[in-house]
């Protein structure tokens, strides 16, 4: 038998194997979309994520991440309250040597259920209907978190051993800055590559767009609304500093020369989330304070765009004969998130591409995304080559109704199965 040939049955192994698998992945899933995790929340959910991976067998070590140790880079992560009772967990399979090591990263919290009312399945239900898992984390990334764990017991299924360690991570906070991952970063968790099973649609993500959370404070006069011409709102003035960062966001976009943004309509958005001013509907408002989100590109810092935008509210306020006596005023908050990519080239983003090829039989799409992500904290602080990859659609995460393809979920554990033989060698 050729060397092509004994690949190709190897791989047809694989999807057999992952296929098999199925309803013991929709039933791990659906575990876990019943137990509520959002940030902040995470315990009684990573108890059950801790016994699936010694179901597994694999070395599981559980800890609270330790706020004094994250607090160097408390600018990129929330600290808020500390981490008690919320553990990452991890789990090791020491492979049988000379191979090359892979983290397979997932992250278990989640955003808020939001408004029931708005659901038409049980947000915490798992309910499975025409092919898809609906729940809250179902695919943000619950779902990732168990294609990680089922592309190792896939590649057991078909008498494969890695040579390299494959070290599964089920990580915390994700949602607010990524403090459970950069922790596993610090304690010592790297290797040779990295995968989060983010949901991609399939895609193979090489970059992580950055962004940095503001807060911007605008003044004004007070003044009796019966003459609120002897006034100035604080709210019109926020109009009007509003009106000129998205002329910014507008001007910043089509300075933007990155190859993989190209297709972009907005590559680096400018949001304005909450806005809170005034102390009474009958007097004119002499406070606002506005909270908001500017994005970035890789090949961008934290430090220039934080120049950019402050010399931007500057020169707006200098243009505007309020302003320019009263100025407005922007702070930095915690949580940003820095970009971060792997080169198109890599033999990381290669040898994905191999495997996926060999499984859909198909090109794989190379993508960026605007959104920041724990990817960040492998390859800055790591020094560790990642990409995401993974069932679900970004869409869907946070939103009502958020649900999961089953079929591409096995389809996402055949191809990092494939992947991790190739890349950590078999032994």
């Amino acid at each position: 038998m050729s060397g092509r040939e004994g690949g190709d049955r190897r791989d047809m192994a694989i999807r057999g194997a992952a296929e098999a698998l199925r309803p013991a992945m929709v039933a791990a899933l659906k575990e876990l979309v019943q137990i509520p995790s959002r940030t902040g929340e995470e315990g009684l959910v990573q108890e059950a994520v801790a016994r699936l991976m010694r179901d597994h067998g694999l070395d599981v070590d559980v800890w609270e991440p330790d706020a004094a140790t994250l607090a160097p880079h408390a600018e990129s992560v929330t600290l808020g309250s500390g981490f008690a009772g919320r553990p990452n967990v991890v789990g090791v399979h020491r492979g049988s040597g000379g191979g090359r090591s892979l983290i397979l990263n997932g992250h278990i919290d989640t955003v808020e259920i939001g408004d029931r009312g708005a659901w038409r399945r049980d947000p915490l239900g798992g309910d499975v209907v025409d092919g898809r898992l609906y729940g809250r984390g179902a695919c943000d990334m619950k779902g990732g978190v168990i294609a990680n764990l089922f592309a190792l017991r896939v590649l057991r299924e078909v008498g494969i051993e890695p040579a390299g360690d494959v070290i599964v991570q089920s990580t915390i906070s994700e949602e607010d800055g990524g403090a459970g991952a950069l922790a596993a970063v610090l304690r010592g968790y790297v290797a040779d590559a990295a995968l989060i099973s983010e949901p991609t649609n399939l895609a193979i993500v090489v970059a992580q767009g950055g962004s940095l959370m503001f807060r911007l404070v605008v003044p004004g006069l007070s003044a009796h609304a019966c003459v609120r011409d002897e006034g100035v709102s604080a709210i019109e003035k926020f109009a009007y500093l509003h009106r000129g960062l998205l002329e910014f966001e507008a001007r910043h976009n089509g300075e933007i020369a990155h190859p993989l943004y190209d297709g972009m309509v907005n590559k680096a958005p400018i949001n304005i989330g909450t806005v809170r001013g005034g102390a009474w509907p009958s007097s004119v408002p002499e406070w606002l304070e506005a909270e908001g989100r500017a994005g970035l590109v890789p090949g961008e810092s934290l430090a220039g765009m934080k120049r950019a935008l402050s010399d931007e509210v500057a020169r707006l306020a200098d243009a505007d004969p309020w302003l320019r006596e009263h100025r407005p005023r922007i702070e930095w908050r915690d949580g940003h998130f820095a970009p971060a990519e792997v080169a198109v080239e890599s033999p990381l983003v290669h040898t994905l591409s191999a495997a996926w090829r060999r499984v859909r039989r198909a090109e794989p799409a190379i993508e960026a995304v605007t959104y920041g992500a724990d990817m960040r904290h492998f390859v800055l602080v790591g020094g560790v080559p990642c990409v995401m990859f993974g069932a679900g659609d970004v869409r869907l995460a946070h939103a009502p109704d958020e649900a999961i393809s089953l079929d591409d979920l096995v389809a996402a554990v055949a191809i990092t199965a494939t992947f991790m033989a190739d890349w950590c060698g078999a032994g």
